[in-house]
């Protein structure tokens, strides 16, 4: 140890910080299952930890719940970001974006169902899809290449299209994702305003090899 006893704290705050991240994985797996009622008791069971351990970092179940959704929101985010960030135009970006979150449901399932069974938090979070996807929408506009009749509307449709798609795809794994989604991105960018033939091209275009954010939920 160090004189200034410095080991003690940090060896404390990285135990604080492990506790809260297996609390939270535990919160993605219920939240999955769509058990959003669970116990706290069971919730900290499956997290391995103490009751006691749970209110040191969390004053309900709700704001444990609300983490775990941010931290999900994050982890899409920055996957997101990271592989749409050097294209120049903005509808290949919305459809890029829109076409590599709708493969997540199957490559990603346990982050995909977390986000599917907080649809309402999605919509309303500065984090995650719907920031992004209203980002991309603006650009559209700006540049000219999007012309919504109602931004807000626009919004609606878009991301109840994803969390739709989503549940779609988890409900009847014979469809085949790909197309399914490209089909849906597509219809998306002739909704915004550009030509079906173009739409069509676009989505038809080469994506980048899918590498999933890391899955929540897992240790």
């Amino acid at each position: 140890m160090s004189d200034d006893g410095s080991a003690a704290p940090n060896r404390l705050t990285r135990r604080k910080a492990r506790t809260r991240a297996a609390l939270i994985r535990a919160a993605q797996d219920f939240l999955a299952g769509g058990r959003l009622n669970a116990p706290i008791l069971e919730i900290t069971q499956a997290a391995d930890v103490g009751m006691g351990s749970f209110y040191n970092h969390f004053d309900s179940r709700d704001a444990l719940f609300a983490a775990a959704i941010a931290d999900a929101l994050d982890s899409y985010g920055a996957w997101f970001d990271a592989l749409t960030e050097e294209l120049p135009d903005p509808a290949q970006v919305f459809a890029q974006g829109f076409r590599l979150t709708g493969r997540l449901h199957r490559t990603a399932p346990t982050l995909s169902k977390v986000l599917l069974n907080s649809a309402s938090a999605i919509f309303e979070s500065d984090r995650g899809l719907a920031p992004r996807a209203r980002r991309d929408i603006e650009t559209g506009m700006r540049a000219g290449r999007f012309r919504p009749r109602d931004p807000d509307l626009t919004m609606v449709v878009v991301v109840g299209a994803a969390v739709c798609l989503g549940q779609l795809l988890h409900d009847h794994p014979e469809r085949d994702e790909a197309a399914s989604v490209d089909q849906v991105a597509e219809d998306l960018l002739c909704m915004l305003g550009v030509p079906a033939e173009e739409a069509r091209e676009i989505c038809a275009r080469p994506i980048p090899e899918l590498v999933a954010p890391p899955e929540v939920g897992a240790a």
